[in-house]
C-alpha cells in the first residue's frame, strides 16, 4: 500500500494540475451542467438546481480533509484557466486504498490531448507514489473517455455493469508498478 505524499501540484508542457479552490466551483458546475443526458440523474443538476455552487464549493473545502490525494484543477499555463478536474478517488471497487483515476474536462477543452496530458501526469505521480494498480470506470459510448484510457495502458477487464437507461458502464485497470 502506497504512502501517499501530500498531492498539491503537478505540472506538464501544457498544464498545471493543483489542488482546487473554492472560488473556481462555478468551473465544476458548469461540467455538470454538460453532461451527456445518458449520465445518471445523480450526477447531473436536478430539478432544483442541485448541486449548487455553494454545494461544490462545500465539497471542495471537505477535500482538504482528507489526507490521501484527491482530484485537482487542470490549469492551461498559456491560458491560466481552469479546464476540469483529474486525479484519484477512493471508492467503489472493494480494494482498500486502490484508487480510482477520475477526469472531466470542459467541453471547449475537449479533443486537445490534455484528459491525456494530465492523466498521464497523474498516472505517473501515482507510480512514483508506490500505487500497484489504477483503475476506472467508464460508459461504453463514451468512446472519447475509453481512447484516453486506452492511451494510458487502461485495459478493459471485461466485467461490465449493465445498465439498459443509461448505457452499459465498463471496468478498466491499469497496472502501475510495471510498463503499460
Amino acid at each position: 500500500m502506497p504512502a501517499w505524499p501530500v498531492l498539491d501540484t503537478l505540472e506538464t508542457d501544457r498544464l498545471i494540475l493543483r489542488r482546487r479552490r473554492v472560488e473556481e466551483a462555478d468551473v465544476y458546475r458548469r461540467l455538470w451542467t454538460e453532461r451527456d443526458p445518458r449520465v445518471p440523474a445523480h450526477r447531473r443538476i436536478d430539478a432544483a438546481g442541485r448541486p449548487t455552487v455553494e454545494d461544490i464549493a462545500d465539497w471542495i473545502r471537505s477535500e482538504r480533509e482528507d489526507p490521501r490525494p484527491g482530484v485537482l484543477a487542470v490549469e492551461r499555463k498559456c491560458a491560466g484557466d481552469v479546464i476540469g478536474y483529474c486525479g484519484l478517488v477512493f471508492h467503489g471497487n472493494g480494494v482498500p486504498d486502490e484508487p480510482e483515476l477520475a477526469f472531466e474536462l470542459l467541453r471547449r477543452a475537449q479533443g486537445f490531448g490534455y484528459a491525456t496530458e494530465a492523466g498521464g501526469a497523474v498516472v505517473a505521480w501515482a507510480t512514483a507514489a508506490g500505487c500497484e494498480r489504477l483503475w476506472a470506470t467508464v460508459w461504453a459510448w463514451n468512446v472519447a473517455s475509453r481512447r484516453v484510457l486506452e492511451k494510458l495502458g487502461f485495459h478493459e477487464t471485461g466485467q461490465v455493469e449493465v445498465d439498459a437507461t443509461h448505457g452499459d458502464n465498463l471496468l478498466t485497470v491499469r497496472s502501475v508498478t510495471s510498463p503499460a
